[in-house]
């Protein structure tokens, strides 16, 4: 599955990673690749946990880069 990631850099440097499509499914790291790394167990454990209740799963997405000339 593939999710959208909004990733900011924190004022103390510290990347912070949320899911738009998973409603409080956020996590950090001190590196983007720390923060996939975690970002990827944190959505793991959100779908996990929808599937324990029996909620719907938000489909992944699909999107396609559009390059238009200047």
């Amino acid at each position: 599955m593939r999710y959208r990631v909004l990733i900011e850099q924190d004022e103390d440097g510290v990347y912070v990673g949320e899911v738009p499509s998973l409603p409080g499914c956020i996590s950090q790291g001190q590196t983007r690749t720390e923060l996939l790394d975690n970002m990827k167990e944190a959505i793991a454990g959100y779908v996990e946990s929808l599937e324990a209740y029996g909620e719907p799963i938000p489909p992944s997405i699909s999107e396609e880069v559009v390059e238009v000339a200047p």
